[in-house]
């Protein structure tokens, strides 16, 4: 969940307050372009188009309309779920042409404001972007329309080939009436691949697996990570280090220089820190010392890119609407990897680790895959448990936006501080998501977990788990994810044959004040694990006090801090574990060297 921070650090917005047959008009509605159907759509009109010289080629995608009371950058920029969201509106188009021209009216649902009807006077810059959608044939038998990666891990505002408008200064004079034509005569351009260096390698391999499942080429990467001397010691083989996470553009938190002398500090709002980016430099330079030292083993580890048609990260497991990513990594990466840099190649030697989406991966591959990984370090993971997939059990609550009441209406939380301070709530993060992209594709957060955890539909996209406007929760879809993808439950089902072959290698940490009620699903699963397994799990939970989001098991330092040291922190364990669970004959010595 951790790439929720980029966009949704902050998120709130007023809710919807709609009669029952309102509702329903929406709901039929929402199966096309998401329009609410209570507007009259003879008030604003936006005509967006976009120019020969941005494409020549007629486009699918989704068009955004988006509004920014801020010059501080871009309206794309700008666009988020917390208390300073910026009004965007979007609607699907197909084989859109230069000579074409789309309009925005009343009707065209958006977030936080619903309608161009509800929007304040006021000056606003405003900006249309088009984020372009291909088509994929599916080994499936279906034809699906998704926005292919470019580089840039499956973010919309900055997609190579997506069109945008330059920014214009608007004055809306009178509430709701808005007239404009933007054109969009800007793209995003390519963006250039890491180098090689002497220590950071970076490669690309083709998947037959995905491949197939697609229907086109599709590629899988990573940074790899060398240790001390890897030219020197031709004999080493090596005990690999697979750091779960989003989208990672080179390999990070490895610096050989020391902070730049003339980096100007800078504020993490997140943190209340001053000077963050320059911890951030010293935490990296520190690392590649400690990477050096006489003492520290010598390790491969490597940080893999993923990027899905539906998010930055395709959860490292296979799954129907995405395909077969778990296979795809474990038996055709991992091994490619290891044969190229001379890995151990065995599942004892290799050790699963991250934080977020990434803790969640680690503990999903760690149990998906027993036999190939020999311990997981599983920090602040997404629902791990969805009878707290946040603050909404799936399998008992009938609405994941309102609490269940039969006079009030109060709506679930989506985010809060270490204060317990609310800022956003499950509804609106959803609601900008159906804004964004529908059919599972704005690339956010709730939509993922649907990509990966949901049946297959029968039009090839995933199945909801809820209704994206109203909250109603579909059982079947719920109990589909409790059998393939509820880690708790898949656990405890399984226990007798995976028991065996998971004791000692599950550890995992969260924060008590998680900013996403992670903690609720740890809180579940440590009950589990501690009470009824046998054999024992013989593993580790841990908490850390008013911590907040992304909190990996660090008792001495702050979240800020500790964040910045995955690459060294569990080394220790992981030696132990190395040390007590080698079969007899393993290579221990090879990779000691000083």
């Amino acid at each position: 969940m951790k790439r929720t921070l980029t966009y949704f650090i902050s998120r709130a917005g007023r809710p919807l307050m709609l009669g029952f047959s309102i509702i329903l008009s929406l709901l039929a509605l929402s199966l096309t372009s998401c329009q609410p159907a209570n507007k009259d759509s003879s008030g604003s009109k936006v005509n967006i188009s976009f120019s020969e010289d941005a494409s020549k080629a007629n486009l699918d995608g989704r068009l955004l309309l988006m509004f920014a009371k801020s010059d501080k950058s871009e309206p794309r920029f700008q666009i988020n779920a917390g208390l300073n969201a910026q009004p965007v509106f979007g609607l699907n188009v197909e084989g859109m042409s230069a000579s074409e021209s789309i309009s925005f009216d009343d009707s065209v649902f958006g977030f936080p404001v619903s309608s161009l009807a509800d929007l304040e006077p006021g000056d606003y810059y405003v900006q249309a972007l088009l984020h372009v959608y291909e088509t994929f044939n599916l080994s499936t038998g279906h034809q699906v329309k998704l926005p292919m990666d470019n580089g840039e891990g499956q973010q919309w505002n900055r997609s190579p080939g997506n069109l945008y408008s330059k920014p214009v200064k608007i004055t809306v004079a009178e509430k709701g009436k808005v007239e404009l034509n933007l054109v969009m005569d800007q793209v995003i351009p390519e963006i250039e691949e890491p180098e090689d260096t002497e220590w950071v390698k970076h490669i690309k391999i083709r998947s037959e697996k995905l491949s197939e499942f697609w229907g086109r080429d599709m590629y899988l990467g990573a940074h790899v990570l060398l240790p001390k001397d890897f030219e020197k010691h031709p004999e080493a083989k090596y005990p690999l280090m697979v750091f779960h996470g989003h989208f990672p553009s080179d390999f990070g938190g490895f610096r050989t220089t020391p902070p730049d002398s003339d980096l100007e500090p800078d504020y993490a709002e997140r943190f209340g820190v001053e000077g963050y980016n320059i911890m951030q430099q010293q935490e990296a330079y520190d690392f590649y010392k400690r990477w050096n030292e006489p003492d520290f083993p010598r390790f491969l580890i490597i940080e893999i890119q993923h990027p899905t048609p539906y998010y930055d990260d395709s959860y490292a497991v296979n799954s129907a609407s995405q395909g077969p990513y778990g296979d795809a990594i474990t038996h055709e990466l991992i091994p490619y990897i290891e044969e190229k840099f001379r890995g151990i190649g065995e599942g004892w030697s290799r050790f699963l680790y991250g934080g977020s989406t990434g803790g969640w991966e680690a503990l999903a591959v760690q149990v998906k895959y027993p036999d190939e990984y020999n311990g997981c370090f599983a920090a602040c993971p997404d629902p791990i448990d969805f009878r707290a997939y946040c603050l909404t059990d799936i399998y008992s609550d009938k609405n994941a936006y309102y609490y269940d009441s039969e006079f009030k209406k109060t709506e679930v939380p989506g985010r809060r501080d270490y204060l317990g301070q609310v800022s956003i709530t499950s509804r609106e993060y959803n609601h900008l998501e159906l804004v964004l992209g529908d059919k599972s594709r704005s690339g956010q957060q709730w939509d993922i977990w649907e990509a990966t955890y949901s049946p297959q539909g029968s039009d090839g996209y995933p199945e909801r788990l809820w209704d994206k406007f109203t909250g109603d929760i579909n059982p079947e879809v719920a109990e589909y994810w409790r059998e393939n993808y509820d880690l708790r439950h898949i656990m405890e089902r399984d226990w007798d044959k995976l028991g065996p072959k998971l004791r000692g290698k599950i550890h995992i940490y969260c924060g008590d004040m998680d900013n996403y009620y992670l903690n609720n699903a740890v809180y579940l699963m440590e009950d589990f694990l501690e009470s009824t397994t046998d054999p024992y799990y013989d593993g580790e939970v841990d908490y850390g006090d008013r911590a907040e989001h992304c909190w990996n098991g660090d008792q001495e330092n702050p979240n800020h801090i500790s964040r910045l040291r995955y690459n060294s922190m569990y080394v220790p364990k992981i030696m132990k574990r190395i040390a007590e669970s080698a079969p007899e004959g393993a290579d221990l010595t090879s990779w000691r060297y000083r």
